[in-house]
């Protein structure tokens, strides 16, 4: 799992100006979502040692792209322990919870 920090949890602080801390596990329809939104996550990027993502992969979330996800009815399935407290600030614990799945091992092809 990734983060800001790259620590395994959604934490943020002044250099996150994304405000990454939705810990989601990536849906391809999540992924063709952001593509379209001019956010292609799941291409890799070499320059950054982004190997891109894969359905099933978690991924800390900027907060605001969950929420335009919801809104549309495509948001990713959420990990709420690793999510940051700060989300709060943007979407509804009670959007978050319905959303919710078990932390655990991520899915190998």
């Amino acid at each position: 799992m990734t983060g800001f920090y790259r620590d395994g949890f959604c934490r943020t602080g002044p250099g996150d100006q994304g405000l990454h801390t939705v810990c989601v596990r990536v849906t391809w329809d999540f992924l063709e979502f952001s593509a379209a939104r001019g956010n292609d996550l799941s291409s890799p990027r070499p320059e950054f040692a982004f190997p891109g993502l894969k359905e099933g992969d978690c991924w800390c979330l900027c907060v605001e792209r969950w929420q335009e996800a919801f809104e549309a009815d495509c948001a990713p399935p959420v990990v709420l322990d690793a999510c940051h407290v700060s989300a709060l600030e943007f979407v509804d614990l009670a959007d978050l919870q319905a959303h919710a799945v078990e932390p655990g091992p991520e899915p190998r092809d």
